[in-house]
C-alpha cells in the first residue's frame, strides 16, 4: 500500500481544511464543529413532492429556470476543476528545497517563485509547489520523508514503535544535531526527524540529516510554536504508522534498547503522557496558572506521547498556541494535553531516574560516568558539549559489550554442563561432535570465528576454581578496610588504589541491582551504605575474587513500614573472558585497507593461515611466552617479511639513539658493547649520537672519542657521532642538541636513552611498533635493579650476574620514570620540545611527559613494561645545590634503589636493630601532631 499524503491548507486567522489523498481518491474534510446541544437537533421532516411528468416542458416554458440550470452546471464544473487542481497529489520526486537559480543569474536577482516562496513543509497558500522534507538514509528516496514509512511499518513492527522529533536550531545542526544522528539516532526502533526554522538546511558535514524546516517557525526562544507545530507535523505525517512519539531536545541522549523495553510494557492504545512531572520551581510556584491537580512533563529529559494522546491533542494545536499563559513551552504543552486529552503527566517518582536530568549545567556528564543514575536512566539530559555525546555513546556501547560477554559466559556454562551430563570429558569439550563429522565447535583455536574455550570459560562461579599444586602457587588475599593491606607489596599498608576502588564500585553496583531487582513487587528497597571490610585477590587465569562485608539499610514501604540497618556478606567473582586481538600496523587495523597483499601464503607456497593467526596462537598458548614470540610475529621471519607496509612501517624504521654523557667512561664502554652486539652486529637500521659534556670527576673525553672512532671504522655504514658541548651538564639541553642532529624527514625517530641502560633486539621492535608518527609517543616502563650488595649479600657480589633476571627481589618497575622515551622529531616539535631552562638532574622528563599528555587527542601517550630494557644499578649522587623539587626526586630515586622492603627488613633485623626500629615506629605513632604555634616560621 503506498503511503498516504497529508497536506495542510491553513491560514493563521481562519479555520483550516485537511485534505487527505489516498487509494480512494481525494476527500475534503472540514474541521469538526464544536459539539453543542443545537448540533443534535434534527430539522423538521418535510414531505417530498412527487416528481412531475411535465418537468421538461415546464423548463422550456420558463427560460429563467433553464438559465439557472445551465449556469449551475458551468459553475459546478469550474469549482470541481479548481478543487481538483488544488488537491492533487504532488510529485514526490521534487526536491525539498528550491532549485538552484539559473546559470548566470545574479546574486541579487529576484527569486523565481512568487509570494509564499519561503521554505516550509506543506502546501501553503501562494506557494508554487509542495516541498516534502528529507528522510533518513535507508528509508527510500532521499527527498521524500514519507518513505520513512515503508509498507512493513505496521503496528507491532520494531521499526514502527516510536517516532522521535528532535527540536534543534540552525546553529546547532552541524554540532548537536549531527552528534545525535551519529549516535543514538540511527539505533532507534522507529524513525527520527530534526525540526528547525524555516530557513534551515542540512549541514555540509551531514547532508543526510533528516531535517524538517517548519514553515513560519524561527529559532527564537522559547520554542513554543516550534514544539506545537512539530507535534502537529508528526501526527499528520506519521500518526498512523507509529505507536509512540517522543519529543526530545538536541542535548539529550536516549538509550534505544531501554526505551524499547519500556514502551513494549505500556499500552499505547490508551492515552499516555509520560515524562518527569513538575509544577515549577520555588520561584515559579503559583505563577504558572496550574490548577491543584494539573502538572506538566518537563521537556528537557524528553516527553512520550501515545498515539491516542497525540490524536486528541494534534487537532487543537492552533487553539493551544492562541491561548498561552506563560513563556514555558513544556508548561503550555502539559496544559494542552490536560485540556484535550484529559490526562496529566505521569505522577511517578521513578521518572526522575528513568528520564534523568542532571543539574550541573554545562558540566553535566563530562566526568566519570560510572554512576547508578547513568546506568539506570533511559535518557540523559543535558549534554551541552556535543563532543561528550560521542563519549557517552561509547560508554553505553561498552555496557552493551559487557552484557554480551555475560550472556556468552552463561552459554559457555550451559554447554559445559550439558556436555558433562552427556558423559563427555569436560576438558575436551572442543572436540565433541553432535553427529558424525558434525563438530559442536567448527572453528578451532586460532581461527577468526573461534568462540572460546568452554572448558575454561564454562566453569561455574566459585572461589575454588584455581587449585594450587604447591605452597608457592597459593594466591594471597589483600585485606580491605579503610586502607589496603598486602603481605607481598612493597608498601604493606597503603591507600586503596583507584583501579581497585573503581572495581569495587562496579561490583557493589551490580550486587545492589541484583538485590533490588524485584523490590517493587516485594514492597521494599535495600540501600548501600559502605563496605565494613573485605578481601580481594586476582587470579591471572580466572579473574578477580571478592569477599565483602557490606552495611546496608533495609527500607520497607508496604504494609508495616520500617527502616533498619543490616549487614550482608557477598562472595563475588569477576570472571575473565576470552582475549580479543586486533592487529594494527602504524595505528591502522590490518584488513581495513581496500587493497591488501595476500599474506595467507608462505614463502614455500603453503597456506600460512590468516595474518593475525600468529597473534592469536601466541596469546592463547600462554601470555608469558609473548616476549619470545614477538620478533617472529612482527615480521622478523616468514612470509610477513615480504610485505612492504610491514617492512617500511616496522622492521626498517631507523632509530636514532640520543645519549647524554658526562664522564663515566667505564659505564659507557658497557653501553657501547651492548649497542654493538644488539644493533651493529645484526645490521639494524640505527644511529648513535653521543652528546658529550666535560666531567668534574674524571677526564675521559679523549677515551670516549677514541672508542667512538674505532666503532665507526668497524661499521662505516652506520652513523656514529660525538657532539661535544663545553658547558655544565644539563640533560634537557643535551637531548635538544641531540635531536637537532637528526634531519627532518622519514628517518627522524628519536630514542632518548641513558648510559646505564642495557637492552635486547626485542626492545628495538617495541620501539618501532609503539611509536607512530603524528599519533603515538612511547614511554617504556623500565626495570631498575636494586643494589647488588643488598640482593646478593649472601654471595658477596657487587654486580648482578644477570641483568635480565626480573623479579621482586632483584629490582622494581619505574612506573613514575619518564626519562626513556621514543618519539618522532616532528611530534617533539609540536609540543615545544624540552625545557632547556631546567639545569642539572631530573625534572625535564616529567615536563615533557606533561606536554604530551596535554596535547590531548592529537597524540596518544603509550606506556608498557619492557622486560628487555633494564636500568643497571649505580649509586645516585645528589648535588645539594639542586632545586628543592629536583633534590627531593633525586633522594627518592636513591632510596628506591637500595633494596626491597623485605630485604631491608631482614638486613635490619640481622644486625640486631629490629627492636630499636619498632620502638621508634611505636613512639612516632603515639606522638601528637604539631600545633601551628610549634611549627617553625618561614
Amino acid at each position: 500500500m503506498p503511503p498516504t499524503f497529508h497536506h495542510d491548507l491553513r491560514d493563521d486567522d481562519h479555520d483550516f481544511h485537511q485534505v487527505r489523498g489516498g487509494e480512494d481518491g481525494v476527500r475534503v474534510l472540514r474541521a469538526a464543529p464544536a459539539l453543542t446541544p443545537q448540533a443534535f437537533r434534527l430539522p423538521p421532516l418535510r414531505r417530498r413532492p412527487a416528481a412531475s411528468l411535465r418537468a421538461p416542458s415546464m423548463l422550456l416554458r420558463r427560460p429563467r429556470r433553464w438559465l439557472q440550470l445551465c449556469g449551475g452546471t458551468v459553475m459546478g464544473l469550474i469549482v470541481g476543476l479548481l478543487v481538483g487542481t488544488a488537491t492533487r497529489v504532488p510529485d514526490a520526486s521534487r526536491q525539498c528545497y528550491p532549485s538552484d537559480p539559473p546559470v548566470g543569474a545574479a546574486h541579487g536577482s529576484a527569486p523565481v517563485s512568487s509570494a509564499g516562496s519561503g521554505f516550509g513543509f506543506g502546501y501553503g497558500f501562494g506557494s508554487e509547489r509542495w516541498t516534502p522534507p528529507p528522510s533518513p538514509p535507508g528509508y527510500g528516496d532521499d527527498h521524500d520523508p514519507l518513505h520513512l514509512l515503508q509498507p512493513n511499518s505496521v503496528p507491532g513492527d520494531r521499526r514502527g514503535l516510536v517516532m522521535v522529533g528532535v527540536m534543534t536550531a540552525d546553529k546547532y545542526l552541524p554540532t548537536r544535531a549531527a552528534a545525535v544522528w551519529d549516535t543514538w539516532g540511527k539505533e532507534l526502533p522507529g524513525g527520527i526527524a530534526f525540526f528547525s526554522a524555516s530557513y534551515s538546511r542540512p549541514p555540509p558535514n551531514r547532508p543526510d540529516l533528516p531535517l524538517v524546516a517548519l514553515k513560519g517557525v524561527d529559532d527564537s526562544y522559547p520554542p513554543q510554536k516550534k514544539s506545537f507545530r512539530m507535534l502537529e507535523y508528526l501526527w499528520e505525517q506519521y500518526g498512523d504508522h507509529y505507536e509512540w512519539f517522543l519529543r526530545a531536545d538536541d542535548d539529550v541522549y536516549v538509550r534505544p534498547d531501554k526505551l524499547e523495553k519500556l514502551l513494549r510494557s505500556v499500552d499505547s492504545s490508551k492515552p499516555q503522557f509520560i515524562g518527569q512531572a513538575g509544577r515549577g520551581n520555588q520561584e515559579e510556584f503559583g505563577l504558572l496558572s496550574l490548577e491543584f491537580d494539573e502538572n506538566f512533563c518537563m521537556g528537557g529529559p524528553g516527553v512520550l506521547f501515545s498515539r491516542e494522546t497525540l490524536a486528541r491533542v494534534a487537532p487543537h494545536v492552533k487553539h493551544c498556541l492562541k491561548n498561552l499563559y506563560t513563556t514555558h513551552e513544556d508548561v503550555e504543552l502539559g496544559r494542552c494535553v490536560q485540556r484535550f486529552a484529559g490526562i496529566p503527566c505521569t505522577w511517578s517518582y521513578e521518572m526522575q531516574n528513568i528520564l534523568y536530568h542532571n543539574s550541573s549545567g554545562n558540566d553535566a556528564f563530562t566526568g566519570n560516568l560510572k554512576h547508578r543514575e547513568v546506568h539506570r536512566a533511559i535518557t540523559l539530559h543535558p549534554i551541552k558539549q556535543y563532543r561528550h555525546l560521542y563519549r557517552v555513546h561509547n560508554y553505553m556501547g561498552q555496557l552493551k559489550i559487557q552484557e554480551s560477554w555475560q550472556q556468552a559466559l552463561s552459554l559457555h556454562r550451559d554447554v559445559l554442563a550439558m556436555v558433562t551430563l552427556l558423559g563427555h570429558d569436560p576438558a575436551s569439550v572442543g572436540d565433541v561432535q553432535l553427529a558424525k563429522n558434525v563438530p559442536l565447535f567448527p572453528a578451532k583455536r586460532g581461527d577468526r570465528d573461534y568462540l572460546g574455550d568452554s572448558a575454561l570459560l564454562g566453569k561455574a562461579p566459585s572461589l575454588n576454581k584455581y587449585r594450587p599444586r604447591r605452597e608457592a602457587d597459593v594466591l594471597p588475599w589483600d585485606f580491605i578496610s579503610r586502607s589496603l593491606f598486602s603481605a607481598g607489596h612493597a608498601n604493606p599498608r597503603r591507600r586503596v588504589e583507584s583501579a581497585l576502588r573503581e572495581g569495587l564500585d562496579d561490583v557493589v553496583r551490580e550486587v545492589m541491582d541484583t538485590i533490588n531487582a524485584f523490590s517493587k513487587q516485594r514492597g521494599r528497597v535495600i540501600e548501600y551504605r559502605e563496605i565494613l571490610y573485605g578481601y580481594h585477590r586476582l587470579s591471572p587465569l580466572y579473574g578477580a575474587d571478592y569477599i565483602l562485608d557490606m552495611l546496608l539499610v533495609y527500607k520497607k514501604y508496604r504494609g508495616k513500614k520500617m527502616t533498619v540497618p543490616v549487614r550482608r556478606h557477598a562472595y563475588l567473582q569477576q570472571q575473565f573472558t576470552g582475549l580479543e586481538i586486533r592487529e594494527t600496523v602504524e595505528g591502522e587495523e590490518v584488513g581495513k585497507h581496500s587493497e591488501q597483499p595476500d599474506l595467507t601464503q608462505s614463502e614455500d607456497g603453503e597456506d600460512a593461515g590468516p595474518p593475525q593467526q600468529g597473534f592469536r596462537e601466541a596469546f592463547e598458548s600462554g601470555l608469558l611466552k609473548i616476549g619470545d614470540a614477538l620478533p617472529a610475529i612482527l615480521g622478523r621471519s616468514g612470509g610477513l617479511d615480504e610485505d612492504p607496509r610491514d617492512e617500511a612501517g616496522v622492521r626498517r624504521k631507523a632509530i636514532n639513539f640520543i645519549l647524554p654523557l658526562a664522564g663515566r667512561h667505564t659505564t659507557f664502554r658497557r653501553f657501547v658493547s651492548v649497542f654493538e652486539e644488539v644493533c651493529l652486529q645484526n645490521d639494524e637500521n640505527v644511529s648513535l649520537f653521543v652528546i658529550l659534556f666535560p666531567s668534574e670527576v674524571e677526564v675521559s673525553v679523549n677515551e670516549t672519542v677514541t672508542l667512538m672512532s674505532s666503532l665507526q671504522r668497524r661499521y662505516p655504514k652506520h652513523r656514529l657521532a660525538v657532539v661535544p658541548v663545553f658547558d655544565s651538564f644539563a640533560r634537557a639541553l643535551a637531548l635538544e642538541i641531540g635531536a637537532a642532529q637528526v634531519k627532518d624527514g622519514e628517518d627522524d625517530l628519536l630514542f632518548f636513552v641513558d648510559v646505564d641502560m642495557v637492552f635486547s633486539r626485542a626492545t628495538l621492535e617495541r620501539i618501532r611498533v609503539s611509536t607512530i608518527r603524528g599519533k603515538q609517543v612511547y614511554f617504556p616502563v623500565v626495570f631498575s635493579e636494586f643494589e647488588p650488595a643488598t640482593v646478593y649479600r649472601d654471595q658477596g657480589l657487587t654486580v648482578a650476574p644477570n641483568h635480565f633476571l626480573i623479579n621482586q627481589d632483584t629490582g622494581y618497575w619505574r612506573q613514575y620514570g619518564f626519562g626513556i622515551v621514543s618519539v618522532y622529531k616532528s611530534d617533539l616539535r609540536k609540543v615545544g620540545g624540552f625545557d632547556t631552562s631546567i639545569r642539572g638532574w631530573g625534572k625535564e622528563d616529567v615536563d615533557l611527559f606533561d606536554k604530551f599528555v596535554a596535547a590531548g587527542d592529537n597524540l596518544t601517550v603509550f606506556r608498557a613494561a619492557d622486560p628487555n630494557l633494564v636500568h643497571v644499578f649505580h649509586i645516585v649522587d645528589c648535588d645539594p645545590e639542586l632545586e628543592p623539587a629536583q633534590l627531593k626526586m633525586c633522594k627518592g630515586t636513591r632510596a628506591d634503589t637500595l633494596g626491597g622492603v623485605d630485604q631491608l627488613a631482614q638486613l635490619i633485623f640481622s644486625q640486631g636493630q629490629g627492636k630499636a626500629v619498632l620502638d621508634f615506629a611505636r613512639k612516632r605513632r603515639t606522638m601528637p601532631a604539631p600545633t601551628p604555634a610549634a611549627l617553625p616560621s618561614a
